[in-house]
């Protein structure tokens, strides 16, 4: 038997300790070979955060939030989801299982369910219970999603060692990224002003979640004025305070500030998610979680996964062109700059490895592009379910044809037709005729199209991508550019639009060079980065590309 000789065993040995990756560094200690790793990893999802938005508040932005992931951190210019509709529950799932709503299931917030007939809300779980209330808010799961997550691979790599904890105002927020693993996932009961969770997860709350809610924070922050935080003719980067197509908040007459939080509460704590200290309080929990949990201070890499979600409730109804949205980007800089001014001071950045991006985008308000003479305009919610509707019955008699028109999808009655003894796919491609010739609408595309036809490229790739055979619809609908499925105020999501898709990518920490690049990059790319960072196996479903050689 030929042996290795100790020449050659001293060579390789220097190799593997002169191999520092970006995968990992592979360091040699007594003649041990060990991988290198972060202690922790962050996840920042900010909901409803455009790309621009990185740079539209550039001047207001203090040194320690945004400006510092971006100058001090590696920023992917041109990360845009790859699929539609670019909801927020599709979103969270694309990131963190580094897929797309064809493979995940995540297709939308909610969809018609053909087998209950009802309609399925995303983490929806009537087996569970709601823990840390006695409102039904915390009857959620993540059985719905069909992949795994990073957060699972996380703790299935280190035989559960990893601690995943998840904090969120939106249950979705919280459920999807914490995967099926977590050693916690919380989010906001507006009934009680508490973070609970399921029974899923754990039959009680951490004594330290208790605590946190024994605060009351949501009551202190709920008895503010919202005011602007700088002088209010400094918001140059948006309209005037009073714009007729602004929502604006339940129980004041005008969108204008000040906004006098403790009249228009109401009897619950709906209201903090519309108002900026409702990330605030998300920051709040998240630092909580962090010290209580110990998150970062284990022999194995640990997962925070927060999402600030008061971006959202305030863009839809203000629009990114009001003064609202910019006053609560600028407040939100400052939580993220405390934030990782505490992650930092806790586990050090040398150990501390942390993402940002967003679950969507957000169009500009249609009575908006309108005024600015842009072709734009909106589909009022029931207008395309409404017309289908007088359409089958008048082409094919009385009857439950349409059995649901969701995320701009027709699901039709599969039994009705059979019984008549009609072929599915030509009523398919009937309905798919008549709807092209609503205003506003640009394409539709068959179920039974998106099975026999595969796109690489273009706006049907990102159909495709979306499409669940098993959840999605008969005929989906794709609008104009500028139009959008929405009332005459406030505005929406969920197009192919790039104000929809493309979406901020930073990376800062552990291992990460300042730098930049305008590659073409996609958000389901993030898990399997994590995965080869962490050297663990990439989720389930995982399609995207681990994107270290860009950060050279």
């Amino acid at each position: 038997m030929r042996t290795i000789s100790s020449k050659v065993v001293l060579v390789l040995m220097l190799l593997l300790s002169a191999c520092a990756t970006q995968s990992g560094t592979i360091s040699q200690k007594d003649n041990a070979v060990t991988i290198d790793r972060p202690k922790l990893v962050v996840g920042i999802v900010v909901d409803q955060m455009r790309y621009d938005f990185l740079y539209r508040y550039w001047d207001k932005y203090g040194n320690d939030g945004i400006k510092k992931l971006v100058q001090q951190g590696f920023n992917f210019k041109n990360t845009n989801y790859s699929y539609v509709p670019t909801y927020t529950a599709p979103g969270h799932a694309s990131i963190y299982t580094g897929t797309v709503p064809a493979v995940n299931g995540i297709i939308a917030n909610s969809w018609f369910n053909r087998e209950t007939g009802k309609t399925m809300y995303c983490v929806e779980d009537k087996t569970v219970k709601t823990v840390g209330s006695t409102s039904k808010a915390g009857e959620m799961s993540p059985k719905n999603l069909l992949s795994t997550t990073i957060t699972d691979q996380l703790k299935l790599a280190t035989n559960k060692r990893s601690k995943v904890i998840a904090v969120a105002l939106k249950d979705r927020g919280a459920v999807i990224p914490g995967g099926y693993m977590a050693d916690g996932a919380y989010w906001f009961d507006s009934q009680s002003g508490n973070f609970i969770t399921s029974t899923f997860y754990r039959d009680e709350l951490p004594a330290w979640v208790n605590e946190f809610n024994g605060q009351k924070l949501a009551d202190k922050y709920l008895s503010q004025t919202w005011n602007t935080l700088l002088p209010i003719e400094q918001y140059i980067n948006s309209t005037t305070d009073d714009m007729a197509y602004e929502e604006g908040l339940p129980g004041k007459l005008k969108p204008v500030f000040p906004y006098e939080l403790a009249t228009l509460r109401g009897k619950d704590y709906e209201l903090i998610r519309t108002t900026p200290f409702g990330n605030t309080l998300t920051k709040d929990i998240a630092i909580k979680a962090l010290h209580a949990e110990q998150l970062g201070k284990g022999e194995s890499t640990d997962f925070l996964s927060i999402s600030f979600s008061s971006t959202d409730y305030i863009g839809h109804d203000f629009g990114p062109n009001s003064i609202e949205a910019e006053d609560t980007y600028i407040r939100l800089d400052r939580e993220i700059a405390e934030l990782l001014k505490e992650l930092e001071s806790t586990v050090g950045k040398e150990n501390l490895l942390v993402f940002l991006t967003a679950d969507h985008g957000v169009a500009n308000v249609p009575a908006y592009m309108i005024g600015e003479r842009v072709t734009a305009g909106a589909i009022g919610y029931y207008t395309v379910g409404d017309s289908v509707k007088t359409y089958l019955a008048r082409n094919y008699g009385e009857g439950k044809w349409l059995e649901k028109y969701t995320n701009q999808q027709v699901y039709l009655n599969h039994k009705l037709i059979k019984d008549k003894k009609l072929n599915l796919t030509e009523v398919q491609q009937d309905v798919a005729q008549y709807i092209m010739t609503l205003e506003g609408v640009a394409r539709t595309i068959t179920a039974d199209a998106l099975l026999r036809t595969s796109w690489n490229h273009g706006q049907m790739r990102l159909v495709e991508n979306g499409y669940n055979a098993r959840r999605s619809g008969d005929v989906m609908v794709q609008l104009e550019p500028n139009w959008q499925k929405h009332g005459p105020k406030g505005t929406a999501h969920g197009s192919y639009s790039t104000h929809d898709t493309h979406v901020p990518l930073l990376w800062y920490g552990w291992k990460v060079k300042p730098g930049e690049s305008a590659t073409t990059t996609e958000v389901s790319d993030i898990a399997p980065t994590i995965a080869t960072w962490l050297n663990i196996q990439e989720p389930t479903g995982s399609i995207g590309k681990a994107l270290q050689e860009y950060m050279k």
